[in-house]
């Protein structure tokens, strides 16, 4: 048995613990899921100490059944959703208030006078990103200004903020330093992502205090050790990054112009664009993709707020299936869709669009529409999602990709990967390791520990396990998707 990997994969969802061989295949998985909270409309919350407990819950399990197969991990990473907002008190440890999730909309109105200041331009043009809700600065601001005494204490240098893989590692550490890594700090509207710094404007706008913010290091590293307190054997941390970027690791993707689509929560399309930051002129995000011994590379992002978790409100809200895998036979049960279009906008329309008060909507529905039209309608969305990704990236990019590799779990479905080929017109390609964020946090940790010496090495690892090519060809497509594009505008207009 050759030396073995841990990747720390806290999701929006779950947190688990994938235990990796060297060749990148799953030796044990431990996962708990994770409560969400929408105390009003528009808002999303998580308890920011049962994201850390039940995570270091999952890896106390693989861990103890590491130990007992002599399997035990050389070294770990840590990949988790991005953009999600702790606030924590310095000393005693304790949040401050609930984790606000990357979905949530309290701030759409702050957004709006920010935007109304004419300060979009300047901030894209440093940060790669917009102004939107969805992104940390304008969460952290709430929570300053609304939780009592906050404001004070922060001032005073007793309050810190964090993404989420800096508040697991400032816990499972315990509290010796305050990290982040590039490709999540990116992300909070604070960075500048060409300097390469915390931007004192930026913060200046945002009214965030300089102290709160961690010290932000490069995608491997020696971030410390999971402290013995909770394991029996120290494990050095050696990788941190955010979900999307470890899954453009995981999938390989280190060539200029290729692309990965993951179909998690949310979905997110990400192209390689290389070293050099370009600026989106198709209202996409521009972010680091990874940063190794300080050389960055850079990515296009396109960002869909709902995928997997349409799926998930036909179990839970709408109550038409009972198991996620039912969608499958029940999409492929009716020849087409029948008119009927699913826009799952539920916290907002994000890239291209960006309409932070957009609400979902399904159009269509006739007499002898059925819960198996509303199911496919609900799956054909993540592919006229992903066509309008590829539309704007491949605009900016000035390259057209032949190839998507994808992953996530929307992708153990067949329909959904046929479809998105048809749609896309591309060959889609579903890799043999198809925890490809996990994967690539744990590859990543694998470079700082030498078992990779570069990043060719991690590439040598990947193998495809399935693709799909079109079976429709593009004018079919064009109908369907003009249809869908239809229906977004729509949307659009009931948000005016």
């Amino acid at each position: 048995m050759g030396k073995t990997l841990l990747a720390i994969d806290q999701g929006t969802t779950s947190s688990r613990a994938i235990l990796f061989d060297d060749t990148g295949s799953v030796l044990d998985v431990e996962q708990k899921e994770l409560e969400i909270f929408c105390p009003h409309n528009g808002w999303v919350e998580q308890d920011a100490n049962a994201i850390f407990k039940d995570t270091l819950y999952c890896i106390q399990k693989i861990l103890e059944r590491a130990e007992n197969s002599n399997n035990y991990p050389v070294a770990a990473g840590i990949t988790s959703q991005r953009e999600t907002t702790i606030v924590w008190d310095k000393k005693t440890g304790e949040p401050v208030y609930n984790a606000i999730v990357w979905q949530d909309r309290r701030t759409s109105e702050f957004c709006s006078q920010l935007k109304g200041q004419g300060l979009e331009d300047m901030i894209s043009a440093i940060t790669g990103l917009l102004i939107d809700p969805y992104f940390s600065a304008s969460k952290v601001n709430w929570i300053v200004e609304n939780v009592e005494g906050v404001r004070a204490r922060a001032e005073n240098g007793d309050i810190l903020f964090g993404t989420v893989e800096s508040w697991l590692h400032w816990n499972l550490t315990g509290g010796e330093n305050h990290f982040s890594d590039i490709t999540n700090a990116s992300r909070t509207l604070l960075y500048n992502i060409v300097e390469q710094k915390w931007d004192e404007e930026l913060l200046r706008v945002f009214n965030v205090p300089k102290s709160m913010l961690p010290e932000v290091k490069d995608n491997v590293f020696e971030f410390g050790s999971i402290s013995s307190k909770f394991v029996q054997k120290d494990i050095p941390i050696l990788s941190m990054v955010g979900d999307q970027q470890a899954a453009l690791i995981g999938q390989a993707c280190f060539k200029k112009g290729m692309v990965k689509s993951t179909y998690g929560t949310g979905c997110f399309a990400l192209m390689n664009v290389g070293t050099k930051f370009v600026k989106s002129e198709s209202s996409l995000l521009t972010t680091p993709a990874y940063r190794i011994n300080g050389e960055i590379t850079y990515a296009l992002e396109g960002s869909i707020f709902i995928a997997g978790a349409a799926v998930q409100w036909l179990r839970d809200g709408l109550q038409i299936i009972d198991h996620a895998n039912e969608t499958q036979d029940l999409a492929q049960s009716i020849e087409g869709n029948n008119g009927v279009y699913f826009v799952p906008s539920f916290t907002g329309l994000g890239a291209p669009h960006w309409k932070p008060d957009a609400r979902g909507m399904i159009c269509g529905l006739g007499r002898d529409t059925t819960r198996a039209h509303i199911v496919r309608a609900a799956l054909e969305a993540q592919a006229y999602q992903t066509q309008d990704l590829l539309t704007a990236i491949e605009a900016d990019a000035g390259c057209v990709p032949r190839v998507i590799r994808v992953d996530g779990g929307l992708v153990a479905n067949d329909f959904v990967c046929q479809f998105l080929a048809d749609i896309v017109q591309k060959t889609i390609e579903v890799p043999k390791v198809r925890e490809a964020t996990a994967w690539g946090a744990a590859a990543l940790a694998g470079f700082g520990a030498s078992i990779y010496q570069s990043l060719d090495d991690i590439n040598d690892v990947w193998q495809k396990s399935v693709s799909y090519t079109p079976e429709i060809d593009v004018s079919e497509r064009d109908d369907l998707h003009g249809l869908w594009l239809k229906a977004v505008k729509m949307v659009d207009a009931s948000c005016k």
